[in-house]
């Protein structure tokens, strides 16, 4: 996850860190690894154009902060005290 908005070289660096789990983590057994970068922001030209070339599944996605939980979403949530 990353605060600030899109940039290409985030692609590089996700990718280094797949190339890195399939590397040291995965087995036989495993799927493929795939990649999420969550960023505040993103052009999705940009997006598309730094993912394209790479061979790994990854996907770009921007979130929105929220100052409060959407009630469809607390009722499957812990409270405080209970965690």
């Amino acid at each position: 996850m990353k605060t600030t908005p899109f940039k290409p070289a985030y692609a590089g660096q996700l990718n280094f860190y797949l190339s890195a789990v399939d590397a040291q983590a995965k087995v036989a057994e495993d799927q493929p690894t795939i990649g999420l970068l969550s960023c505040k922001e993103k052009n999705r030209l940009v997006a598309e154009y730094s993912v394209r070339g790479i061979a790994k599944p990854m996907g770009v996605a921007e979130y929105q902060l929220m100052r409060e939980v959407p009630e469809s979403l607390e009722t499957g949530l812990r409270s405080f005290d209970q965690i």
